[in-house]
């Protein structure tokens, strides 16, 4: 005689045993066999690794891997019928739910674009967190041409070296150089500037690197735009801000003097200052201050370089953005002006 189990297992169903037949009781105990038998503690830690897999790569899992894990294509079929897998793409399941994360979207558009897949383009310049939100349509790139895919956008990059891939957030994806040089192709010069000034501010930014790529691509559409938007991050002058560095390009580009950028005149930091005409430039917008409260400390600040002898004007980021010419014209008029002055010619 074999000892009495010591855990006391049910059978799946009221009236039937594991493996269909009726269920019987003698005498107030199951005769009936085990539900939970070997061959079914087995699946179990099948289906464990499968839960274990899905959490690893944010909900999705394709049919190769689930083939891998002893899953038959009749037992994926029949978890796709029951609800219990979703088809996200050909040959890529959400488990138990269509609710995907962002990562998990990624991940599914990877997973069906094959191992050699890597995030691109809009989709890796969401992941480096140059924008806030990630489309509608994922971004891969591959370095073979790919049949379309429904909510994945395939570009065919079959020079991609090691230096231009890499991986973030445990998903691979293009480096970020790499990602801004793509992104440029498409985008505007303005589009470009905000994308570096998005790098740098998060401590990404390496002028370097980019530089080794653009030894290493040769031509590429976007080469131009991106060349000419990190010379203001080449400048000597030491800038804090998108706008700054805007402004001085305005400057450079109507050929008026560079001036001095954020240095201590009269006992106040100035944005950009040019010592011989004693003429100072404030950028404004609430956004460039660190508080309210230093927000409404500039007026009192202008007063007091009047008294000290320095004429400021304010310009703010809307209408370097919006009127750039206007900006440069009466930026040039009251430089002239204010040379006029110092040298003790009247000004009408």
């Amino acid at each position: 005689m074999f000892p009495r189990a010591s855990v006391r297992s049910l059978p799946l169903y009221p009236t039937k045993t594991a493996n269909g037949t009726e269920h019987r009781r003698r005498r107030g105990r199951d005769r009936g066999r085990f539900a939970l038998s070997v061959g079914m503690r087995r699946k179990e830690r099948t289906h464990h690794r499968l839960a274990r897999l899905a959490q690893e790569q944010h909900g999705v899992v394709s049919r190769d891997q689930m083939r891998n894990l002893g899953y038959s294509d009749s037992a994926i079929d029949r978890a796709t019928r029951a609800g219990r897998m979703h088809r996200v793409h050909r040959g890529v399941y959400a488990v138990g739910h269509l609710r995907l994360s962002p990562h998990g979207r990624c991940r599914a558009a990877l997973l069906a674009c094959g191992p050699r897949s890597t995030l691109s383009h809009d989709s890796a310049a969401w992941l480096w967190g140059l924008q806030a939100t990630l489309a509608k349509t994922v971004d891969i790139a591959i370095p073979t041409r790919g049949h379309r895919r429904r909510e994945i956008h395939i570009h065919h990059l079959p020079h991609l070296t090691a230096g231009d891939i890499t991986s973030s957030e445990g998903l691979p994806t293009t480096a970020l150089p790499r990602t801004l040089l793509d992104r440029a192709a498409t985008s505007t010069h303005r589009g470009v500037e905000r994308d570096l000034d998005r790098a740098e501010r998060l401590g990404l930014l390496e002028l370097g690197a980019i530089d080794e790529l653009f030894a290493r691509v040769g031509k590429h559409p976007g080469i131009v735009k991106l060349r000419a938007a990190i010379e203001l991050y080449r400048d000597p002058a030491y800038t804090r801000s998108w706008l700054e560095r805007r402004f001085l390009k305005l400057v450079r580009e109507a050929g008026l003097p560079i001036p001095s950028v954020n240095v201590f005149v009269a006992g106040f930091e100035l944005d950009m200052y040019w010592e011989c005409e004693r003429f100072a430039v404030e950028l404004d917008g609430y956004k460039f201050h660190s508080n309210r409260a230093s927000f409404e400390r500039d007026p009192r600040r202008q007063e007091e370089l009047k008294l000290a002898g320095i004429e400021m004007v304010r310009f703010t980021a809307l209408r370097l953005a919006n009127e750039p010419t206007q900006v440069t014209q009466r930026l040039s008029t009251l430089l002239k002006r204010r040379r006029l002055e110092i040298r003790g010619i009247q000004v009408r």
